[in-house]
């Protein structure tokens, strides 16, 4: 078990004072058996009135209305978790899904929906090919055939962070050979769904050891993160990092599923103001490890989590609607 202190600062600044629609803030995740939030906080400035809800896929998201304009908003988070990541040795496959290719009980495929369905094109199976690499043809076991995939997208492809907001579509990955980690994991997911596995999207935050002394460091720390699920019969969801090759790493911190990336943005809103007024954002992340000298009460719904940096805020002017503009978002 590992105590970890994740601290996350998102500043946006405007030359004029900016009115603030609603914001949706995709903050807090579950506890569970891997992960436990013993105590979080959060700061808006300026201040708003928070609303929770859970999303279709259950996570947590909160409704902000802000009543005040101002020339900088901040959003800014604090949390204090406990991780106990699974050991490799935990992914027990049953026995009927040991060997790929295998396929899914009625009641799993049918509970599993879309998350088998490819959900980008592929007109000339590109995506396919590139999976079937893996699979020759003869029986294999399938915890190997995953991570031979998994790494394979560490080791062939380059890491590059990119701050445009949106997600590569696999084809684009493929071509490029290169992207950031929400790039790798929706390719690793439309590669595995080709396969015929269920897969889904994680945002969250990344531990990198070598902050404490460790050797060697890991692609996507000090900042937010990206990896993906994959539904195996008697393990369950099994997280795979291709950014990184780690498959249930202890050091991967969920915050939110999703059936796809889009479907992740931790924060979305608007701003009332000229498009020319915004100056600009910048965001710090640090993920530390130890026991915080003081332990709080758990979390309260009037407190929050950690944010996965995908940001989409669409610019309105007081007369009329301009198209949404990108804004920067980690990797």
């Amino acid at each position: 078990m590992k105590y970890l202190t994740v601290h996350h600062a998102t500043r946006y600044r405007y030359a004029q004072p900016a009115a603030f629609g609603p914001h949706r803030l995709m903050l807090r995740p579950r506890d569970s058996h891997d992960l436990r939030l013993v105590d979080a906080e959060l700061t808006l400035s300026p201040p708003g009135a928070v609303r929770w809800m859970h999303d279709v896929f259950g996570n947590s998201v909160a409704l902000v209305e802000f009543n005040k304009s101002a020339t900088e908003l901040l959003i800014e988070s604090t949390l204090h978790l406990e991780s106990y990541g699974l050991p490799r040795l935990a992914v027990s496959i049953a026995p009927e899904a040991q060997t790929y290719p295998f396929v899914y009980s009625a009641g799993d495929r049918s509970d599993l929906g879309r998350l088998v369905e490819r959900h980008y094109p592929d007109p000339q199976g590109l995506v396919d090919a590139w999976a079937k690499r893996f699979f020759p043809g003869d029986p294999m076991p399938t915890y190997d055939l995953l991570a031979k995939l998994n790494s394979a997208i560490k080791a062939e492809f380059s890491y590059n962070a990119r701050y445009e907001e949106g997600t590569q579509s696999p084809i684009e990955t493929l071509e490029r050979k290169s992207g950031t980690c929400r790039d790798f994991a929706l390719l690793f997911m439309e590669a595995v769904r080709s396969l015929g596995f269920g897969a889904r999207f994680i945002t969250g935050y990344l531990y990198d050891p070598a902050l404490d002394g460790a050797q060697g460091g890991i692609q996507g720390a000090g900042a937010t993160h990206a990896w993906a699920d994959v539904y195996l019969p008697g393990a369950g969801w099994v997280e795979y990092d291709p950014t990184n090759g780690l498959i249930a790493g202890d050091n991967l911190i969920r915050v939110a599923v999703a059936r796809d990336p889009s479907q992740a943005l931790p924060i979305s809103g608007t701003f009332t103001a000229k498009p020319s007024d915004f100056l600009g954002m910048t965001v710090e992340v640090t993920v530390t490890s130890g026991k915080p000298e003081t332990v709080a009460t758990p979390a309260t719904v009037s407190e929050t989590s950690a944010i996965q940096e995908q940001i989409e805020i669409q610019n309105e002017t007081q007369n009329s609607n301009a198209p949404a503009k990108p804004k920067k978002q980690p990797a």
